[in-house]
């Protein structure tokens, strides 16, 4: 059913791929080469990953691309990261002084690092487009000692109990509407073009990985036990931001 699902959603993607690449005014000016975007990221687990991480991820992404003179082909960087889970717990800051107490957080994050392809429509104020990355998952989690009367959230020290690398790849696509276009007298002058709002949907599927989650830290008799996990890290991820055009 899966494989169904994705096949028919790629052919829908590629059908409103090519309506849009005739859906820009013919006078309207040259697209733009150079793009810059940043969003809102939400992953949610998928297969053996989501079995074991039943919490989606939340965090912040964004990327920056070239697109081949007037081609519909872009390339570029795409870079996200999420926070999976977390804990927060009060301690004396030591033995010897049990007076003092120390706010401490673990957090269980994924940073993504893709090379990406998209093919989307160069003009129109509405653009379909589709898109392949291809890189890797980083999976970590570090605990920080902070101060617990400070506001300004400090750091005193911090440890990476667990960190892991799985290669990724994936597919996806997504709709850009452009709310922002400059004048036509300033669309030949360098500097901000035109500003669109995007939103993305994107499967990736990550390959085995070591990693932790909430719970998966134990404290038993003054010794630290790690209840670590193996499994593929596949996820669905939803992007909602803003991308500029120069």
């Amino acid at each position: 059913m899966c494989f169904r699902w994705r096949n028919k959603s790629s052919a829908l993607l590629t059908a409103c791929l090519v309506l849009g690449l005739h859906a820009g005014s013919a006078s309207q000016a040259a697209a733009q080469n150079i793009s810059a975007g940043v969003n809102f990221l939400v992953g949610a687990p998928k297969g053996d990953f989501k079995d074991n991480v039943e919490n989606a991820g939340f965090g912040i992404g964004g990327h920056i691309g070239y697109r081949f003179g007037q081609s519909p082909f872009m390339a570029g960087l795409d870079l996200g990261y999420m926070i999976y889970g977390s804990e927060t717990r009060t301690e004396p800051f030591s033995t010897t002084i049990p007076d003092v107490f120390v706010r401490v957080e673990t957090t269980n994050n994924i940073f993504l690092g893709h090379f990406l392809l998209r093919m989307q429509a160069p003009y129109g104020k509405i653009r379909p487009y589709i898109d392949g990355v291809l890189g890797m998952h980083y999976l970590f989690t570090q605990t920080a000692i902070k101060d617990e009367n400070r506001t300004d959230d400090e750091t005193i020290a911090s440890t990476t109990n667990q960190d892991d690398v799985a290669f990724s790849y994936g597919t996806g696509g997504g709709l850009m509407v452009q709310v922002h276009r400059a004048k036509k007298k300033e669309t030949g002058k360098d500097g901000l073009q035109e500003v669109l709002v995007n939103f993305r949907i994107r499967y990736l599927f990550g390959s085995e990985s070591e990693y932790l989650k909430e719970g998966s830290i134990r404290r038993e008799n003054g010794a630290v036990i790690y209840d670590l996990i193996t499994s593929r890290t596949d996820m669905l991820t939803f992007q909602l931001g803003v991308i500029f055009g120069f």
